[in-house]
């Protein structure tokens, strides 16, 4: 007889990555991978060799794709290169996504379209796409979306990133309730103040890092590895009854 943590287990399945090359991407591709997922890693970059070496020394298999997530051209190309490569595909995670700060007075149309395109367009289209051969394959499938703290406050200086976050919430929802009945669960991770790339500008202002952690009860920024948990129980059997929900992992940020 299996035991729950057999529920978590994902050997045999094949997750779909993007913004695999660092951070967040990197560290819940590897936590997959460690939970037994071969990784299908999408970066904007040519290649990602810390994420495929963390990968493979789980012992599970890693294929880079290239794709600039600006346009949704790319995403036939990615659908299909998983196919090829592994004949099926079980799980999404969708972390690509970008943020400019600005005035909103004087934020551009540039600004605006240039986040909302890979944060919630493209976001969108692979799903549905991916959601299209969970359908075909008749198994169900887990998608796993990368939210924030704008899904759930309003932010300062970042307006297109604050509406493409809450759309993110948004349409997790939306996706959920019409999918469920295909077997699919959508669900999004909504992280909390982390220490990556996004967050430079942020830390390095003393003041205003200060300020953002006097209020987290955890007492610190958020690492990588904080997300693999999360993403490894939304991605397996042992989250089958949950759907559309957005998980904070925020050190407490949502409590205080």
């Amino acid at each position: 007889m299996s035991g729950i943590l057999d529920a978590f287990k994902l050997d045999g399945k094949v997750a779909i990555v993007t913004g695999s090359e660092r951070g967040l991407g990197r560290g819940m591709a590897v936590a997959l991978a460690q939970a037994g997922a071969d990784i299908v890693g999408v970066t904007y970059v040519e290649s990602a060799p810390e994420t495929k070496a963390a990968v493979e020394a789980a012992g599970r298999k890693y294929v880079h794709v290239m794709a600039n997530l600006s346009t949704i051209e790319p995403v036939e190309r990615i659908v299909d290169t998983a196919l090829k490569t592994f004949g099926h595909i079980d799980i999404l995670v969708n972390n690509a996504g970008i943020i400019i700060r600005n005035d909103s007075v004087d934020f551009t149309e540039k600004e605006w379209d240039d986040v909302m395109n890979v944060n919630l367009k493209a976001m969108f289209f692979l799903c549905q796409a991916v959601a299209r051969q969970f359908i075909a394959q008749g198994k169900g499938g887990k998608i796993v979306n990368v939210a924030s703290m704008l899904s759930f406050q309003g932010g300062v200086r970042v307006p297109s990133y604050t509406a493409s976050k809450s759309g993110v919430k948004g349409i997790t929802m939306l996706m959920a309730n019409e999918w469920a009945k295909h077997g699919i669960c959508v669900n999004a991770v909504a992280p909390g103040y982390m220490a990556t790339d996004n967050t430079t500008q942020l830390r390095a202002d003393e003041k205003r890092s200060a300020e953002i952690l006097g209020r987290i009860p955890a007492g610190r920024w958020g690492l990588p590895e904080d997300l693999g948990g999360a993403v490894v129980f939304l991605a397996s059997k042992a989250s089958d009854y949950v759907n559309g929900y957005t998980l904070a992992i925020d050190g407490g940020w949502l409590a205080r």
